[in-house]
């Protein structure tokens, strides 16, 4: 490909991610009227002991938890191309940019490979795969140990059907958790696989599935470890953010009713900008659970859960989307030939 052609369909596609994920953040901030209550709250609180100490824990978790995953991605790449923290930082907050307006956060992969300069793209995608992969087992595992609590917790069943239901689904969700654990270990299994189900004339891509096979269990054990420690950051920022906008929830029941919360979400599919609206649905109702309880749900509490989820939301995805615009210039989507 021509020099010239190759720079303009750079500077191209450059300048559609960053229309298109200011456009969605322009129309989940401004045109939802559902955060006009969220910011008239924060102006109701502002000035309130500890608000802003609170709110600044809260941001600096946000950067301790964009850093995990910067290790962890740096981590993982350098079985293709050793890469310094910063540029591992700036691919982290691209494919945070580049997904904000794709199904599923599918753009995350694409966002950061095209931010290496040597190592074959595919194979990067792969990769990072496998992190996203940790990312989800961890919310699968420690959601599902968190739902055994929830049921027994929150729903009145009979006694007949709670006893066989209950200890029925506390043995599948073992079973399936230790499968998940084992499949996850045993990640190069994958290669085999795909390699089977995919065409011969594939050849060069099959080659790319054998990244799969590159890593050791310690190796695997250290990015899963990194995956839980990033997992208990953001339900520490959560209970930050309740006990922020007088949410009364003690920390173990914040923990295991936010787990339920992320487990849902995991399973719902979903545009990344578009989930405000699910995910403040889903925490009142589940949050909601745990008041109705003890009789003191009120409306001023699920306004608080509401704004809650959505600061937390605000923080962790809408502002590194922003910030990663800012290095999307870096994205190279074709390379000489």
């Amino acid at each position: 490909m021509k020099t010239k052609i190759r720079k303009t369909y750079n500077y191209i596609i450059r300048l559609v991610i960053i229309i298109a994920t200011y456009y969605f953040v322009y129309k989940e901030i401004f045109c939802k009227k559902d955060l006009a209550e969220v910011f008239s709250l924060f102006k109701e609180i502002f000035s309130s002991e500890g608000f802003i100490l609170q709110l600044l824990i809260v941001f600096l978790l946000m950067f301790i938890n964009l850093g995990l995953e910067s290790w962890k991605w740096k981590f993982l790449i350098k079985k293709i191309e050793h890469i310094p923290f910063f540029t591992s930082f700036q691919g982290v907050l691209t494919g945070i940019s580049v997904s904000a307006f794709t199904p599923n956060r599918v753009g995350d992969y694409f966002g950061r490979v095209f931010i290496l300069k040597k190592a074959n793209h595919w194979e990067g995608i792969l990769i990072t795969i496998i992190g996203s992969m940790s990312q989800l087992i961890t919310t699968i595992l420690l959601g599902s140990i968190a739902v055994l609590i929830f049921i027994p917790e929150f729903f009145i069943l009979p006694k007949y059907f709670y006893g066989y239901f209950y200890y029925g689904l506390f043995a599948v969700i073992i079973i399936v958790d230790i499968l998940i654990l084992l499949f996850y270990f045993n990640v190069s299994i994958l290669t085999t696989l795909l390699q089977k189900f995919t065409r011969k004339k594939w050849n060069k891509f099959r080659e790319h599935l054998n990244v799969f096979s590159v890593y050791s269990k310690k190796e695997l054990l250290v990015i899963l470890l990194i995956s839980i420690f990033r997992y208990f950051i953001f339900s520490f920022q959560f209970y930050l953010l309740f006990r922020l906008f007088s949410v009364p929830i003690p920390i173990f029941y914040s923990f295991v009713l936010v787990s339920v919360i992320y487990f849902i979400m995991a399973i719902i599919p979903t545009i990344t900008l578009a989930e405000l609206g699910i995910r403040g649905s889903v925490s009142i109702y589940i949050i909601g659970l745990f008041f109705e309880k003890y009789s003191l749900l009120t409306n001023q509490i699920n306004i608080g859960i509401f704004s809650a989820s959505s600061t937390l939301w605000l923080i962790n995805i809408i502002l590194p989307a922003i910030i990663g615009t800012i290095f999307v210039y870096r994205l190279k989507f074709f390379r000489k030939i």
